[in-house]
């Protein structure tokens, strides 16, 4: 008989060993924002909406200047017409890149949706490879660390952009990529050719660390408002930040060549609500990696693979769970599903959907549709049947959801526990 409880309570005094550190970041985080807010004179009259083509918002232009700072950044572009990360993603790519200039990804295989905007392995209408960029890739070395090696054969005076994928994706294989190598990477980048743009996806990254990729090197970042930096109030939208002539280059690839920046209104409360999550983000990031160590340390003495391991210093919020097969994967986000806020009644079940390869099940009984920075998970129907686990507003909803996964998946293996 398996005695859950005493999984649970190991669990918890596992996690309160480490949190410590967490909670050091989360408060350098918050001070980092608050002190943004201040410097940029934050008021009730920026918090206020806009409409038409939206000419000298100051609300938006200051949320940028907040977003510059936070980042260590010339400039940022904070919007909602951004619809994904992968949006802001390709904006940042397509606004920098011209017909016969060369990115190289140094993470190996992108993230599923970054895929078809690369336009590789199947060439996609208007994507990158589609509109005459060379895209090459490059694996990651067995221990799932970037090839410093294969970098610095494969970096020429050709190379326009290196192209760093933080987060691991739909990946067991490699790590997330730390401050610490991302900066290394960009230095040797750089010392074999100092024009090279890197260019970082930072999604799930952001406020995991005290640093972000622009103080390591990195020229420009984006990432989703629905993810880390948007708190879980964030109802949309992204962010590219940088160095200015990059972000310029990307505003006009989303709005109209000539306008850029300039324009693009903000409805609603969305203004109130993308500064309110960003001054949360910190503790909303805090209590995410909190919920990925308990699930680490619960799924792991249930005989389960994890990464990283409870123990593992952590860049990004998402927990690899490796489940062994369909059935178990389903289970868990049944597990999720049913232990949220919204849509506790629905039953996921595996689809093909657009921009991914497989088919994936996905989890998400979030208050915003996709928000993974609040509790959700997935994975794709295919060995060795990794669920991503990720978010989680309170530590308090992370813990119930991962004891029901576990007492609804049960063990690898019986006879070892």
């Amino acid at each position: 008989m398996i005695n859950y409880e005493k999984i649970e309570l190991k669990a918890i005094k596992n996690i309160a060993k480490i949190t410590t550190k967490l909670e050091e970041i989360a408060l350098f985080n918050t001070d980092k924002v608050i002190n943004a807010f201040a410097k940029n004179k934050v008021s009730d009259y920026y918090l206020k909406s806009s409409t038409g083509y939206a000419y000298s918002d100051v609300g938006r232009e200051k949320l940028d200047l907040i977003y510059a700072d936070i980042f260590k950044a010339e400039a940022a572009l904070v919007r909602s017409q951004f619809v994904s990360g992968t949006h802001a993603l390709a904006v940042g790519l397509l606004g920098n890149l011209r017909a016969g200039d060369e990115i190289i990804s140094v993470t190996g295989v992108p993230y599923d949706t970054m895929r078809t905007v690369i336009g590789c392995p199947v060439k996609t209408e208007g994507s990158l490879v589609d509109i005459g960029v060379i895209y090459k890739e490059l694996s990651m070395l067995s221990e799932g660390h970037i090839d410093v090696k294969a970098v610095q054969r494969a970096v020429s005076r050709s190379t326009k952009i290196v192209y760093i994928q933080r987060s691991c994706g739909y990946s067991s294989t490699r790590d997330t990529i730390g401050i610490a190598e991302m900066g290394r990477i960009c230095q040797i980048v750089k010392e074999i050719n100092p024009n090279v743009i890197c260019f970082v996806d930072n999604c799930y990254g952001e406020f995991t660390e005290k640093q972000e990729p622009i103080e390591v090197g990195a020229d420009l970042v984006a990432g989703s408002l629905i993810k880390n930096i948007g708190g879980g109030l964030a109802p949309t939208g992204g962010y590219i930040a940088g160095r200015a002539d990059l972000v310029e280059k990307a505003s006009h690839r989303l709005t109209i060549p000539g306008l850029g920046g300039e324009i693009g209104a903000t409805l609603g409360d969305t203004a109130r609500e993308f500064y309110q999550g960003l001054f949360v983000a910190p503790h909303v990031v805090l209590q995410a990696l909190k919920t990925a160590i308990f699930a680490a340390a619960v799924f792991s003495d249930l005989g389960y693979p994890v990464k990283p391991l409870p123990e593992e210093s952590r860049s990004d919020i998402i927990q690899v769970i490796t489940l062994g097969s369909r059935e178990r994967l389903c289970k868990f986000c049944e597990a999720v599903q049913c232990n949220s806020p919204v849509d506790a009644h629905v039953k996921p079940v595996p689809s093909l959907l657009p921009g991914y390869q497989d088919e994936v099940v996905m989890a998400a009984g979030t208050f915003i549709q996709g928000a993974s920075i609040e509790l959700s998970a997935d994975g794709p129907c295919r060995e060795p049947y990794n669920a991503f686990l990720q978010g989680g507003l309170t530590f308090e909803q992370g813990r119930l959801t991962v004891m029901k996964a576990a007492t609804m998946i049960g063990p690898l293996n019986a006879n070892k526990i």
